[in-house]
């Protein structure tokens, strides 16, 4: 059996922290000891991390990558460039034994940039539900390709990109934002769609964050109806496919 996974905190909110791991270890059918947790915004990288761990679990996060440096916070700074280390880490470059790593929303941004791509609020999508339609080689994926071909996820972003970086493959897109997910080598995913909660923990996540421009706070109810209704199940697939390809539930 591999090592344990490890979900990396990049949200401020301590309680949408600890509902998103919940929602990661729910959605890969883990255990508590199969996935350790680490506050990166409150602490940073540990140097021995990657001696650790099989494979890392990347969730949102209010900051955006796309933020003038001038505006962003000593403490995002710091944990921007930790995630770059945990991307650097799982690229191909680093060797086929390094760990491996998916990174979501926010995260995807963290990826783009590192490899020399563009981040922009120039695809930003609405809180909800939309429809995510796999590319040729997201059909093929060893982790994607046992997904439905289009199938509904959650999102809730402000930014985004209009292609993927040099090098990756792109395995998934819709209209609003052309890059839904990518993988570089074998070993490092990132998603702009959340692939962890289910429409309930989404309508809570939504709650913490009512406030914060990602949607008109009266319009809350009926886009948590909306949310509610939708299904949501191939997400987590893919996360229970990472986790048997690289964590815990690997043979």
């Amino acid at each position: 059996m591999s090592a344990p996974l490890l979900y990396v905190c990049v949200r401020p909110q301590k309680g949408a922290a600890a509902a998103e791991y919940e929602s990661f270890r729910h959605a890969m059918k883990l255990a508590e000891d199969q996935v350790a947790q680490l506050d990166l915004v409150r602490e940073p990288l540990p140097d021995d991390v990657f001696d650790r761990y099989s494979g890392f679990l990347i969730g949102g996060s209010p900051f955006n990558v796309s933020d003038p440096e001038s505006t962003k916070t000593e403490v995002q700074r710091r944990l921007e460039s930790d995630l770059e280390r945990i991307a650097a880490a799982a690229a191909p470059s680093s060797g086929s034994t390094g760990p491996a790593a998916i990174f979501t929303c926010y995260g995807i941004g963290i990826v783009t940039r590192m490899l020399g791509g563009e981040v922009s609020r120039a695809y930003p999508e609405n809180t909800g539900p939309v429809t995510v339609e796999l590319s040729p080689d997201g059909q093929s994926d060893p982790l994607f390709g046992g997904l439905a071909t289009r199938f509904s996820a959650l999102t809730a972003h402000k930014e985004g990109a209009g292609e993927p970086p040099p090098d990756a493959t792109l395995l998934a897109r819709n209209d609003a934002c052309p890059v839904q997910a990518y993988r570089i080598g074998d070993r490092l995913y990132a998603t702009q769609f959340h692939p962890e909660p289910t429409g309930a923990a989404f309508t809570e996540r939504m709650a913490v964050y009512r406030d914060d421009g990602y949607f008109a706070a009266n319009d809350y109810d009926a886009i948590a109806a909306r949310v509610l209704a939708a299904s949501v199940t191939e997400p987590a697939r893919l996360l229970r496919a990472f986790a048997r390809a690289f964590g815990p539930a690997a043979d």
